[in-house]
């Protein structure tokens, strides 16, 4: 009798990364750990349609992202949607990613706020059917859950993921840089030398 190997686990973490800072590389750190992940492939994104302002040039978040989560184990930079023409939808990435690796089980891992504005993403019906949607909390509880707007039929396609108390985002770091305060250790000191070489978020 053969026993057939267990499926590979894969996960996804998208984001502009405009910059990517320590929270970005904690999430990254718990969803391997707490998911058993075989690896889990970090997606910047290329055209954001939903963000109101103009990102970064792309090669600058690339370079920042290859900087933020080099060494870390299991995690790979994945530049599809860099290249992509038009928009980046996540659910596209999922079904090339499935269509890459056949039988695997893909994770998406996203923030609360993406949670909570899930029902605005480009076929959002069709994203709990590629992949189980592990949102980071600093709260792990039911109530938590409550947030998400799904079918029933679907809770079991979310998972909660623990997360650390860090209250940090690329906006404020964006600002500290433009009114010339000191970013280390909101992003490691990696990513903070090479903004600072390439004169990156001067102005508000």
């Amino acid at each position: 009798m053969t026993i057939s190997a267990a499926p590979r686990r894969v996960g996804l973490f998208g984001g502009a990364f405009d910059p990517p800072h320590v929270a970005h590389v904690a999430l990254v750190n718990a969803a391997v750990s707490q998911l058993a992940l075989d690896e889990l492939r970090v997606l910047p994104t290329g055209h954001a349609w939903h963000k109101t302002r103009t990102l970064s040039p792309v090669e600058h978040r690339l370079a920042m992202a290859n900087l933020a989560f080099a060494g870390l184990e299991r995690v790979v930079l994945d530049t599809r949607e860099t290249r992509r023409n038009g928009p980046s939808y996540t659910v596209d990435s999922l079904r090339e990613i499935q269509l890459e690796q056949p039988g695997a089980e893909l994770f998406l891992v996203i923030g609360e706020d993406q949670a909570r504005a899930l029902t605005t993403w480009h076929e959002w019906e069709e994203i709990p059917k590629l992949a189980i949607i592990c949102v980071a909390t600093r709260t792990y509880s039911a109530r938590a859950e409550g947030q998400f707007i799904a079918p029933k039929a679907w809770k079991s396609r979310f998972c909660m993921l623990q997360m650390p108390l860090l209250s940090v985002s690329a906006t404020d770091i964006r600002s500290r840089i433009a009114s010339h305060q000191g970013v280390v250790p909101l992003v490691g000191e990696p990513v903070a030398r090479y903004i600072d070489q390439h004169h990156l978020y001067q102005t508000a």
